[in-house]
């Protein structure tokens, strides 16, 4: 899989059932492993409060990479 293939899904929390928003980068170690997702939030999680528009997902929150969309267990 490619990371443009992982771009056009939708990261959804399973927690809630939302979408938490789509992967605009990747984390990678110096030895190539693949550590995390960066999500930049959708509009609907974005605050005026907050100035932060991305989330880093971990691997191991990562449930499921599906057709469509990306499940994890992410407590925002």
């Amino acid at each position: 899989m490619r990371l443009s293939d992982l771009q056009h899904k939708d990261v959804i929390n399973i927690k809630d059932g939302k979408k938490i928003g789509n992967i605009i980068d990747v984390m990678i170690e110096s030895n190539g492993t693949m550590v995390g997702l960066i999500v930049e939030k959708s509009r609907f999680l974005v605050s005026m409060f907050s100035n932060k528009d991305e989330i880093i997902i971990n691997w191991n929150q990562i449930e499921k990479i599906g057709e469509d969309v990306i499940l994890v267990t992410i407590s925002l």
